[in-house]
């Protein structure tokens, strides 16, 4: 009897040295391989923009102005190369990093087509939205400040008043003038001929519509705006 009992014991004690392995097998995470990382090729260089010393340009926020030269400075141990633009209206000069020109909206100036498409485009019926004053300041202004030519004479055109109609705000003048220089000097460098000779043909082609004896155009997609 004892020896049976002696047998089952140690054959108990079998079984459970042989099940340890087992379920130790099964409690051992699996072995992860760590995430080789992929080797990113170098990204070149962004090309810098075709433009040139002594070449006249567009920069958004401030209009026509002429590369004086391109020069190196060397700022925290590293070379950086600047495109030197000179505003002689504003007696300003603006140094911008020729990698960075492109994506400021730095460009070239206009060629003649879109001249002669922004002088047709003042030649248009005003389009004006009823929206409150400010919004469309608000817009008057971003046209202005996108450097785009036709959005330019948009603005001249919508805020043109002939003899015939009300005087214009003080702020609607502000606009109005600005607009004007922006697109009279892009003009102007453009058909070489001076600023007073593109401003003159600006309004020569804001007078050939008699806009003094029309109410201008709401865009009707504003109105519910």
């Amino acid at each position: 009897m004892a020896a049976a009992k002696s047998r089952a014991e140690k054959a108990r004690k079998t079984d459970t040295v042989k099940a340890a392995p087992k379920e130790a097998a099964e409690a051992k995470p699996a072995k992860v391989e760590p995430a080789k990382a992929k080797a990113e090729p170098a990204k070149p260089a962004a090309p810098r923009p075709n433009f040139k010393a002594k070449e006249f340009v567009v920069y958004p926020a401030h209009g026509v102005g002429q590369i004086l030269e391109i020069e190196e400075q060397e700022v925290a141990g590293h070379r950086l190369e600047l495109f030197v633009i000179n505003f002689d209206k504003e007696k300003m000069t603006l140094r911008v990093p020729t990698n960075k020109a492109t994506a400021v909206g730095m460009r070239k100036l206009s060629d003649t087509g879109v001249v002669d498409s922004a002088i047709e485009t003042l030649r248009g019926r005003a389009r004006i939205k009823r929206t409150m004053w400010s919004r469309r300041a608000q817009e008057y202004e971003a046209k202005i400040n996108s450097g785009d030519l036709i959005s330019i004479a948009e603005v001249v055109r919508d805020l043109y008043r002939s003899d015939r109609q009300p005087e214009q705000s003080y702020s609607e003048r502000q606009l109005y003038e600005a607009a004007l220089d922006r697109m009279a000097r892009e003009v102007a460098a453009v058909e070489r001929i001076g600023e007073d000779a593109a401003i003159e043909r600006v309004e020569e082609a804001l007078q050939g519509t008699p806009k003094g004896e029309k109410t201008p155009k709401t865009d009707e997609a504003s109105e519910a705006a």
